[in-house]
Parts: C-alpha cells; sequence; structure tokens
C-alpha cells in the first residue's frame, strides 16, 4: 500500500471533517456531510490499521475520529430533571437495596464499641494503656469538649466533611477487598470505645454522649452505609447470583457503589453542619440531641419510602415507568423480567 498516495486521495476529506469539528454551529446540508465524512474516516482508520501502521498517522485520525463522535453525539449534560431522579430514585434505592449489609455493619459496629466503652469503663488501667493517665485527664477536663470549638465553625465542618468522606471512599473502594474496611471499622469503634470508656470511667457519660450523639447519629450511618455496600461489592465476587456471571455480578454492584459515594457526599455535608454548629451550640443537651435525631430519622425515611418506591419501579416495564429508571435498575432475575407480547397479525390483512 502506498502510504503517500493514499494521505493524497483522502487527505481532502480529513481537514473538510477537521474543519467541520472546529465550527460551533452546522447547518443541516453540513451536519450530514459531517457524517458521510465520518463513517468514511473511520473506514479509512480502519485501512490504515491493518494495511500500513503508520503511528503518527494513525494517532491523528483517531483523534479525529474520537472528535468527530463526539460532536456528531453531543456531550451529554447535566439537568434538574437528571437531579432530581438521581436524589428521588438513584441514591435511595441504592441505598436500600443494601440495607442488609449496612444494618448488620451498623449492628457489629454499635456491639463492639458498646463492649469496649463498658470495658474500658470497668478496667480503668485499661485507658491508661491506650492513652497513658495524663492524657485521659486532659481527655475528661477539656479536651473532649473543647474539640468541637477548637477552630471556627466554618473551617471545623469543611474538616469534617472532607474527614468523613474520605473515610467513606476508601469502604466503598476497597470494599471488594473485606480487611481493608473491617480495619476502618475496628479502628473507629476502638477510637469511640476508648474515648467513650474513659469518660464513663470518670464520671462524665452525660458529656460524652450529649455531644456525640447529635451528629454521630447520621454520620456513623454514613459509614455504616458505605461499609455495607463495599462489603456487599465484595459478596458480589465471591457468591455472584446464579444467573449472573462473576464479572456483571461485580459491576452492578460497583455501579450501586458510585451513585452512594455521590449521595453520601450530601449526607456527610449535613452531618459536618451538626457537629460543627448543633453539636457545640450553647443550648440545652435535649434540644441537640432532638435535633440530630430528627435529621437521622428523616434520612432513614427518605432511604425507605423512596428507596422502596425505586425498587418497586424496577419490577415494571420500562414502557409504564421511565426509561432512565430500566437503565440505572436493569432486571437481572429473568423470572421477573417483563417480555411484551406481540399483537397477533390476521393472516390476510384486508387492503388498504
Amino acid at each position: 500500500m502506498d502510504l503517500d498516495a493514499y494521505v493524497a486521495e483522502h487527505g481532502h476529506e480529513w481537514r473538510r471533517l477537521e474543519l467541520y469539528c472546529e465550527r460551533r454551529r452546522l447547518d443541516v446540508d453540513e451536519i450530514d456531510e459531517m457524517l458521510v465524512l465520518y463513517q468514511r474516516t473511520a473506514t479509512h482508520l480502519s485501512t490504515l490499521r491493518s494495511r500500513a501502521p503508520d503511528p503518527v498517522l494513525v494517532s491523528r485520525l483517531s483523534q479525529l475520529v474520537l472528535r468527530a463522535r463526539a460532536r456528531i453525539t453531543g456531550r451529554r449534560r447535566l439537568s434538574w430533571a437528571a437531579v432530581g431522579r438521581f436524589v428521588t430514585v438513584g441514591f435511595p434505592g441504592a441505598v436500600y437495596r443494601a440495607w442488609p449489609w449496612w444494618c448488620a455493619v451498623s449492628t457489629g459496629f454499635s456491639l463492639l464499641s458498646g463492649f469496649l466503652i463498658w470495658y474500658v469503663a470497668a478496667n480503668p488501667g485499661t485507658a491508661a494503656a491506650f492513652i497513658g493517665p495524663d492524657a485521659a485527664a486532659d481527655l475528661v477536663d477539656s479536651g473532649f469538649a473543647g474539640y468541637y470549638t477548637e477552630f471556627s465553625a466554618p473551617t471545623f465542618a469543611f474538616h469534617l466533611w472532607t474527614h468523613n468522606a474520605w473515610i467513606a471512599a476508601q469502604c466503598l473502594a476497597a470494599g471488594v477487598l473485606v480487611v481493608p474496611v473491617c480495619y476502618l471499622l475496628w479502628q473507629n469503634a476502638l477510637n469511640v470505645g476508648v474515648v467513650g470508656g474513659v469518660m464513663v470511667s470518670y464520671g462524665r457519660a452525660d458529656v460524652f454522649f450529649g455531644l456525640i450523639t447529635p451528629h454521630g447519629l447520621l454520620e456513623l450511618t454514613g459509614v455504616f452505609v458505605a461499609a455495607g455496600v463495599g462489603l456487599r461489592t465484595a459478596w458480589a465476587w465471591i457468591s455472584p447470583p446464579e444467573n449472573l456471571g462473576r464479572g456483571r455480578a461485580v459491576a452492578e454492584a460497583g455501579r450501586s457503589a458510585i451513585l452512594v459515594a455521590v449521595g453520601l457526599v450530601g449526607l456527610f455535608g449535613v452531618s459536618a453542619l451538626l457537629e460543627a454548629f448543633v453539636t457545640p451550640a450553647p443550648v440545652p443537651v435535649a434540644l441537640r440531641v432532638g435535633v440530630g435525631a430528627a435529621v437521622w430519622l428523616g434520612f432513614l425515611a427518605y432511604v425507605v419510602l423512596l428507596g422502596r418506591r425505586a425498587l418497586a419501579a424496577e419490577r415494571l416495564p420500562a414502557e409504564r415507568t421511565d426509561p432512565w429508571l430500566a437503565e440505572l435498575w436493569p432486571s437481572t432475575d429473568p423470572a421477573r423480567a417483563w417480555h411484551p407480547t406481540p399483537r397477533p397479525r390476521p393472516a390476510n390483512p384486508p387492503p388498504r
């Protein structure tokens, strides 16, 4: 194959396609011509790769084909409707689908933290072994309460938001490995258990629970959701459903994990605002705890109500619900898959 002759023969088509890619607006005739040039250029690229794989020319045509494809198909822009579907369908549906996992994680975490609090409180020498007697005394006197007022509220909220989001991202990303998730949960349970045990042993249980409850309910629930979804992804790899292959099962679980990760960014933003503004507020403890509990219960109601509705809509035909739902929640159970029944046609249709 004469490469120079091939370039001389088709170079004007490539240049014209590049010109169309650079124009901001095209009329109908130009769009039709661009489609034809795109198809021809893609064919030229395939021919060059198989017969004369010149790296420079192949790279140039590859970039041109990609630019033309992007111009023809257009970019999918974020719309308020898409945001609304994510808030009302995508995120609550993904969280609700994994509820057995994050409920199990929250139960295990609570039992372990409660045991550590009881053990440290019942054995004062344990606290000295973990953090030392001087640090324990400082924690009880001012360290624990001062933590929430050490920085300005906006700075503290931003720090908490990014920190908690990073922990959740680690749980989701490393969930398929199982061990990193268990290690992160153990570290958090150990921290809560030791600090709580020290406060209880010094008779400051009211201060500990009064400060940690307003934001801790929502914050820890977010961590539990992230850990549960991550472990669910691992289980999809370990024991995939019978009607799915291992790769597809992990891909679907991973897609749900991405939805959860995006939604948890907002959840941790709310919990950071609670911890920075509500927890240290000079108001009665009952009011602070009431605000935190109300927000937490509101999140649970949001997940249960909208999540159940999203999963119920998944079982309906896409034409009867929303094409976006069918794309977001593909049915994986052949028994529940919807197959339209074609209308019978007459053997000899009447002439028109």
